[in-house]
Parts: C-alpha cells; structure tokens; sequence
C-alpha cells in the first residue's frame, strides 16, 4: 500500500479521502489555494501545501504545480477526488511519466470516456445500447439544424468533454436552437478548452440510472448496485438513492451487467460510474462513464458497507478484487442530498459568511461536510458545501429520516437549498418513487 497520498482536490472529497488514509496509516497530504488556507483539509491533512491563487485556473488545475508538490512532499500517488483534475488524461498521464501512481484508470481510458462522443463510439463498439443520435462533432449550426430535423425535436445539444450541465440544454424547436447553438459552444470551449458539440434525442420523464463498477488490472469486476439520480436542476444532480425506487430485479442485472460489459471492453481498472437513461418502457440507453469516484459514492457504501476509497487504493496499488458479484451485499436503503450554498429558488450560487451551522445528530445520518461556522463560502469554487446521507431498512423510514434531519439542518449567514430539498422530501410524488429527470420542473415549479 502507499505510503504517503497527495490529494489533488478541496472540500469534502478530500477530508473523506483524508478519513479513509487515516483508518489505513496512509499519510496525506493536502494542496490549497490562498482561499483555502483556512480550509478544514488543510487542517486535518497531515501536511498542506500552497499551490496558487484562488481561481482554479492558477491553483487547483495547475497540473505542473501539483506534480511539482507531490514530488517536494514525497507523495507515491495522488487521488484526484471529483471535478477539477480527476477526469483530465494528461493529468494522469504526467503521473505515470514522474512515476506517482494516479488513483484512477489510465491516461487513454480517461480520454476516451471523457470525449462523450468518443464514448458513443465505444459503447456502440461493445454493442451497449446508446441513446438515439449523432457519433461525432458537429461542423456547425447549419448541420446541427440538419441532424436535429432528422432525428426530431426534442433534441439534447451536449458539448463533447466536461459535465456537470455545462454546455448542455434541451431544444424543442429550431427557433432554440439557432439562439443557443453558439452560446453553449463557447461556454465549452471556455470551461473544457474544447467547443466540440453534439446532438441527441431528448429521452422524455427518463430516469438517470447509473451503474457502481469496480474493476481491477486482472480483469476481474463487480457492479456494487444502482443509483437513481433522477432528480436534478440544471441537469445537474442534488438528490442520489440506492437502490433505485420501482426498478425490478430484471432491469437491475441487464444495467449491472451491461455496465460491467462496458468497462471490461475498454480496459477499465479501478472505481467507475456508467450512466443510463431509461425511459417508460424500461429501455436502457449509455449516456456516459464517469471515470472517478462520484459525488454520490456514499449510498453506495452504506448499502454494501464497502469502502468505495479504500477499493480504489487497493486496485491501484495492483491487489486483485477481493470478492465476487455473488458476494456484492445490498442491506436497507439510502439517500444523499447535496446542500448548496445557493438561492433555492434561483440556483444562483450564495457565497458568504456562515455565521451558525448545526448538523443534525441521528445515528443513521451520516455528513460529508466541508464548512464550519465563521467561515467563508468563496465565489471561486463550486457552490456544494455538504452532502448528507440517511439510511433506513426500507425506502420509505430513509425518507421519514432525511425530512426530520432536514428540519434540524441550520445554515446561516448564506442561502442554501435546504428548502428545496425539504419540498421534495415532503411531495407525495417523490413519496411514491417514479422521480424522473424532469421532476423539479413538474412538481415543484408549476
């Protein structure tokens, strides 16, 4: 195992790698931007390095400096988190050539899933079912207008890399089309360094369906089960559940194995994440392989009880899986919220002081939570400040636990989404399970 962990990354992914090194006698260490110097990684790492300025162009996505300071801090590999560096192939790539071993898949695995239509491409290779739509970037308007009429509108218009909603936007008709063409484009040409564009058919009242896998260097995998994702503002999630409401036990193998299938045939080795939409029928389509630890990794754990970090060292260090599908547990039932420091009506991010924070305390909650009181929310980053996860024996005692924790979560100082999440916690439509991608829009904002 490794001796010292250099954590490319900030807020609560690196204090739960931090957990995780502890609990293993892994030493870490933690790199921070001016912003963050107060940053509680920075405190609980067992040292903490200076990278840059605040904008994570200057800091937290400098490659050369983080290899630079994993090499000055003696670090024999680094865990990228989420975000930021984890999905970037020239990232691990530099890893590998300074002999640091990087907690993910390889450099080309990491480029090919992280190209969406590279991804189509490979998945219609390994003959996964994808969703209806162009594999290869679009020349321009006058061709997306072209393909969009061809494979009819409603029509997802995708950049090519990143995620996280950006770039992204539904098109119902040409008229959109033509006014967000160009702004999409640049926003993923400016955020991702590439404005490749594509265009899908928009699977309507889908769910987003998504597939734990591990996989080691020997070729063995497992899938840890399914997260419902379905709900989400700007395409982007805030409530993840495992295992997934409604899904019968048929559907969940045919995901589970077409996930695995789809990792074994491009190489994958380490913790991944393969995405689906299914839509009223029950069909499955690819959307996309995410190539790192989630955000919602956590109701992943509590159902498995795995240690999803702790399994991504040991893969990269060269173990072999210790168990087998038949010996993937699934006990109870567990639900993640992200609380962002944002209006919850707006969704525009609220950066500020928190004068008083108080976490609900019940055995069955468990927080991800990366402030404290008197401290600053910076307008640098990403506007999540926590997740909270509840877990319950059945589906419906998980809900009764996150609304009473959500009645008892106290932020001030700063705007949060807590509201929201309450009105969704509390709507008999997410009470009866059929949540779907487009559920804030149909039964919170009519």
């Amino acid at each position: 195992m490794f001796k010292k962990l250099l954590i490319a990354n900030r807020g609560e992914i690196a204090l739960r790698v931090i957990r995780t090194c502890k609990r293993l006698g892994i030493q870490t260490a933690a790199v921070y931007s001016e912003a963050d110097e107060e940053a509680l990684h920075v405190k609980l790492a067992d040292e903490a390095w200076l990278i840059g300025k605040p904008r994570v162009s200057e800091s937290y996505l400098n490659i050369e400096k983080i290899i630079e300071t994993a090499k000055q801090a003696g670090a024999d590999a680094i865990h990228p988190g989420y975000g930021l560096l984890s999905e970037n192939s020239r990232f691990a790539e530099r890893c590998r050539e300074e002999n640091i071993t990087f907690i993910g898949p390889s450099a080309n695995v990491i480029a090919k899933m992280g190209s969406k239509i590279e991804a189509r491409k490979a998945m219609e290779n390994a003959q996964i079912p994808v969703v209806p739509g162009v594999t290869k970037s679009l020349s321009g308007l006058e061709e997306a207008l072209g393909l969009a009429s061809s494979i009819g509108y409603p029509v997802m218009l995708k950049a090519s890399l990143g995620g996280g909603g950006i770039g992204m936007q539904l098109i119902r008709n040409e008229q959109e089309l033509k006014k967000a063409y160009e702004g999409n484009q640049k926003r993923a040409a400016d955020f991702f360094g590439d404005g490749a564009m594509y265009i899908e058919k928009c699977i309507e009242h889908a769910r987003h369906i998504e597939i734990q896998i591990l996989t080691d260097e020997y070729g063995n995998a497992v899938y840890l089960w399914e997260r419902d994702c379905s709900i989400q503002r700007r395409q982007q999630k805030i409530i993840e559940e495992a295992p997934a409401p409604l899904l019968d036990e048929m559907l969940r193998k045919k995901l589970g194995d077409a996930a695995v299938k789809a990792a074994l045939s491009i190489g994958y080795a380490n913790a991944g994440t393969v995405e689906f939409l299914v839509d009223q029928e029950n069909r499955f389509y690819f959307l996309e392989m995410n190539t790192r630890l989630q955000v919602e990794h956590p109701v992943t754990e509590e159902i498995t009880g795995l240690d999803l970090v702790q399994e991504q060292l040991n893969i990269a260090s060269g173990k072999p899986l210790a168990f087998s599908q038949k010996d993937v547990r699934r006990d109870g039932h567990a639900i993640e919220v992200r609380i962002y420091a944002e209006d919850p009506k707006t969704f525009f991010p609220s950066p500020g002081r928190i004068t008083d924070l108080k976490l609900p305390e019940h055995p069955n909650v468990r927080h991800e939570c990366a402030v404290s009181a008197n401290m600053n929310v910076t307008p640098f980053y990403d506007p999540m400040i926590a997740k909270m996860i509840v877990k319950g024996k059945n589906r419906s005692e998980a809900i009764q636990i996150l609304t009473d924790a959500l009645s008892q979560y106290k932020v001030e100082g700063i705007k949060t989404n807590i509201p929201l999440l309450q009105d969704i916690a509390r709507s008999d439509a997410f009470h009866q399970g059929g949540v779907q991608t487009d559920f804030i829009s149909r039964h919170l904002l009519t």
